[in-house]
């Protein structure tokens, strides 16, 4: 069987043809054997709404599609769709719709599902998302804040982080839903998710929630200076301050790894350096006891390809699990393996519904 996949970008648009067939192995990742052909397209990033930049890239992926095999199924990622369980979603006109116009964030992520629909419609095909943004499947223990009316939501790495979780499950010999893991997603943005038999049951977030700070993010920081800034500052500037100003560039003056790395035995960047590292295992360490000792600890993101940092968070870590660390992202296996999991009749794909 195969597969379009689709997962735009701020800048680019990542592509895949992915053949999909069935596995006589049930313990591998997702039970199927994913094969992808991967392309990349460009396009400026436009300001304005999204809908204003859907033809520039739904021109640039008819041209990146072009000469693949007709497909079975298109998938695309699936943005913020409102709180919804893990799993594969049909794409309806009215889930695209909503998408382009989401209530909750204008994020680039929120074509990915108006796009999989338009090129599926072209070949007669369904269209599907997979592990939106929006997962929600926090136990509800983990939703109180202490402040009644101020409950601790779910906006994270969903799609990758599970997909993670699942690679890292087979790694160390566990089945995905009998384990427990604990997945760092660290890069412009960070999440620290728990998974608990396939489900993630409480998470950092990963935007302005809790955390680690990251190469521009603050991440969690103490309520009385967090007051002291938004008593001083508009709304606005305070969110660009927390999101683009802070984390290593306002410790360091960068936010650009590849220089932090180069850099990393300036005393500045080294202390920076030490205090990301134990930020890092105080939260993956903190989330490591809400479900029982975990059976693997998964560092991904663009941060777990800083390897020399990444090792002075497994010594931090590697008493509670073994830590598997896995650089980058999985995004488009993702995608190409829930999609795979439907058209091999290994799962049923989810119907959503407006929030």
């Amino acid at each position: 069987m195969i597969a379009y996949v689709i997962n735009p970008g701020t800048a680019s648009t990542k592509l895949a043809l992915a053949h999909i067939q069935p596995s006589d192995n049930p313990s591998l990742p997702g039970n199927i054997r994913v094969q992808l052909e991967k392309r990349e397209v460009s396009h400026p990033d436009l300001p304005g709404p999204l809908i204003e930049k859907l033809p520039l890239i739904r021109q640039e992926i008819w041209q990146g599609i072009k000469g693949w095999p007709r497909p079975d199924a298109v998938v695309g990622r699936g943005g913020i769709l409102g709180p919804v369980p893990a799993g594969t979603y049909r794409v309806s006109p009215e889930l695209a719709e909503f998408a382009i116009h989401s209530p909750y964030k204008d994020h680039i992520t929120n074509l990915g599902a108006p796009l999989a629909l338009e090129v599926a419609k072209a070949f007669g095909v369904e269209a599907y998302v997979v592990d939106p943004m929006s997962v929600d499947e926090l136990l509800p223990e983990a939703r109180i804040s202490g402040f009644p009316g101020a409950e601790r939501t779910s906006l994270f790495h969903a799609l990758n982080a599970k997909a993670v979780a699942r690679r890292t499950a087979y790694e160390v010999g566990k089945r995905f839903t009998d384990s427990v893991i604990v997945v760092a997603h660290l890069g412009n943005k960070s999440s620290i998710t728990t998974y608990r038999k396939g489900r993630a049951i409480d998470t950092t977030g990963a935007h302005l929630e809790e955390g680690p700070f990251t190469p521009s993010a603050t991440g969690m920081l103490p309520l009385s200076k967090l007051l002291d800034l938004a008593y001083q500052n508009p709304r606005e500037k305070v969110e660009q301050l927390l999101l683009f100003e802070a984390g290593f560039k306002g410790l360091t003056g960068t936010a650009d790894l590849k220089e932090l790395e180069q850099r990393q035995d300036e005393p500045q960047v080294k202390l920076a350096v030490k205090a990301f590292v134990y930020q890092v295992a105080k939260y993956i360490g903190s989330y490591s006891v809400v479900a029982g000792r975990p059976d693997a600890i998964a560092i991904t993101g663009g941060i777990a390809r800083w390897f020399s940092l990444v090792d002075l968070i497994e010594e931090k870590l590697s008493w509670i699990a073994p830590v598997v660390v896995i650089p980058g992202e999985l995004e488009l296996e993702a995608l190409a393996e829930g999609v795979g999991r439907v058209l091999v009749h290994h799962e049923q794909a989810r119907e959503w519904v407006r929030p």
